[in-house]
């Protein structure tokens, strides 16, 4: 398994999650920015990332992606969250800490999976 901590997988996993939003709204013909960013904030909020992963844990993560779900939940950040509670940021910082974990291990099938499942997941709970 790789060494990285979660914090810094969930570093990366941010930065792709975050793209990976962006070129959904995109495809859905969503252009103008302020529509973008608002769409955005529907699927990458701390809230509702948190939301999200309650079904991940249930559905679709396997037993490896949940132990590094638990290695970024329960990592020690170094700052407070802004807009949620700090289990609902911890618990969104072990989602992108899977996204980063897929990324660096090249797992591109996988990751695109759960992107897609998280998608649906969110945009059932709207």
């Amino acid at each position: 398994m790789m060494q990285y901590n979660g914090l810094t997988l969930a570093y990366i996993g941010d930065a792709y999650y975050e793209l990976s939003i962006r070129e959904y709204l995109l495809s859905n013909k969503i252009t103008k920015v302020n529509e973008l960013h608002q769409g955005a904030i529907k699927f990458t909020s701390a809230i509702n990332q948190a939301k999200a992963v309650t079904f991940l844990i249930d559905n679709f993560y396997n037993e490896e992606e949940v132990l590094i779900f638990k290695r970024g939940r329960n990592q020690n950040a170094t700052h407070k969250p802004k807009n949620a509670g700090i289990q609902t940021y911890n618990r969104a910082t072990g989602f992108e800490s899977v996204i980063g974990y897929l990324y660096l291990m090249g797992n591109v099938e996988r990751l695109n999976e759960l992107i897609q499942y998280t998608i649906k997941v969110l945009e059932k709970l709207q």
